[in-house]
């Protein structure tokens, strides 16, 4: 399965490599390695979209999930929060997920700059906050850019209501994804360096 609006890419490179296919199977264009060459990168290409805009089903774990694939590079207290913060690379799944059920309350845009995301400069990049309404409390999901990827996309409006690991949107590229979770219903159970994937992996539960 390919993520929302994928097929707006992935399509002309396939139907690229579809006709160049065809034209040397039925030996129209003979010109010797560089129709391979032709083939070869039409070839790359169309996978490398493939494989980065891959959107796999998946049942959602228990608990408070992650909202991106990738490593944890922070959890943190922050006043009353707990902030954990997942570094996206360009082989992870790059569609982000909700981390409870929750109803979008704002979608706000800020920051300005692309640095690299798994500094601590990136915190005033280019990002886009999800505020969430949950039986938790406030929520939020921090879609931030970096150096390299710098397109942030939103399958979802203010107002929609959704499960725990539905779709929320997407980063191009890479880069970094926070959850924001209130410290006085929650309490952290992954470590800095743990692989977690989205709408699966248990990143936090409910205090008592």
């Amino acid at each position: 399965m390919l993520a929302p609006g994928a097929f707006r890419l992935v399509g002309p490179a396939l139907s690229a490599l579809a006709v160049v296919a065809i034209v040397l199977a039925l030996g129209w264009w003979a010109l010797g390695l560089a129709s391979i060459g032709v083939a070869t990168a039409l070839a790359a290409a169309a996978a490398f979209l493939l494989v980065f805009y891959r959107d796999p089903e998946r049942i959602a774990g228990d608990g408070i999930v992650s909202a991106a694939d990738g490593r944890v590079r922070a959890v943190e207290r922050l006043g009353d929060t707990w902030r954990i913060s997942v570094f996206m690379n360009v082989t992870n799944v790059h569609v982000n997920r909700l981390p409870f059920d929750a109803e979008i309350e704002a979608i706000e845009g800020s920051g300005s700059g692309f640095a690299p995301a798994y500094r601590e400069v990136a915190d005033r990049n280019v990002q886009r906050r999800y505020r969430l309404k949950t039986s938790l409390g406030p929520v939020e999901v921090v879609q931030i850019t970096g150096a390299v990827a710098r397109r942030l996309v939103s399958f979802v409006r203010v107002g929609w209501v959704g499960r725990k690991g539905e779709r929320l949107g997407m980063i191009v590229l890479g880069s970094r994804v926070d959850v924001v979770l209130p410290a006085d219903r929650t309490r952290p159970v992954v470590r800095v360096g743990e692989r977690v994937v989205a709408g699966r992996s248990t990143i936090a539960l409910e205090s008592p």
